[in-house]
């Protein structure tokens, strides 16, 4: 796909999410904290197959199919596409990787980059406190309809802010680490899956996970944009 090409298909792609702030809980440690949300761009659907396979030329995903979500991606490859999409685009990349494979976040950066787990919820319930944007079977594929797998993009529902298949279909990684003190180096993951049952699919469902190891065949990603 050459640059003009993929210009367009991210202009299609990427939508305005207004500044705003939103309220987070981890009811692990019964906490709940509010966060200032600026103005920022976030894709209309997760990242499809045809997209991934045009920046890094591979398509790991177990359910083949170019309008399908990738998945088993790890976070690790998820920040590699971010990275290789942005410096195809001619775009300061969001994350600095050092021969130790430490990241650094450049908060400035006008690169693509996962969304932090704040925005996603934001983003997800698009002006509301509903744990879901509308009647789950409008929204989302979970295990009740999904036939045991995942399904192409945008065939759902959108939100409010015309934002597909933020519940169900694949998990999303978050740019965020989930607790570094218990957890370590885990980022956070957030959606809900098509494997996942009804009580999976909120949008305040916190999960998480290693990652550099951890990619299975409901859990993909979604990028974003700073403005």
């Amino acid at each position: 796909m050459n640059k003009s090409a993929l210009q367009n298909l991210l202009d299609t792609l990427m939508l305005p999410i207004p500044a705003g702030s939103i309220v987070l809980r981890d009811d692990r440690i019964q906490k709940k904290w509010e966060v200032e949300i600026n103005a920022f761009r976030l894709a209309k659907t997760a990242v499809s197959q045809e997209l991934y396979q045009a920046i890094l030329g591979e398509n790991p995903a177990q359910f083949v199919d170019l309008q399908r979500p990738v998945e088993n991606v790890s976070w690790w490859e998820a920040i590699l596409f971010c990275n290789a999409l942005s410096t195809q685009m001619e775009l300061s990349p969001c994350y600095i990787i050092d021969e130790n494979k430490m990241v650094t976040y450049q908060a400035k950066a006008k690169g693509y980059r996962l969304a932090s787990e704040a925005e996603w919820q934001y983003a997800c319930q698009a002006g509301s406190t509903e744990l879901r944007y509308g009647p789950i079977d409008d929204i989302a594929w979970y295990k009740e309809n999904s036939q045991g797998q995942s399904q192409p993009l945008g065939l759902k529902e959108p939100n409010a802010w015309g934002l597909y298949d933020m519940l169900g279909n694949v998990w999303e990684w978050c740019s965020d680490l989930y607790d570094e003190e218990v957890y370590g180096s885990y980022r956070i993951i957030r959606g809900g899956g098509w494997c996942d049952p009804e009580r999976g699919i909120l949008a305040t469902n916190r999960r998480r996970s290693h990652p550099h190891s951890f990619k299975i065949d409901d859990l993909g990603f979604r990028i974003a944009q700073s403005l």
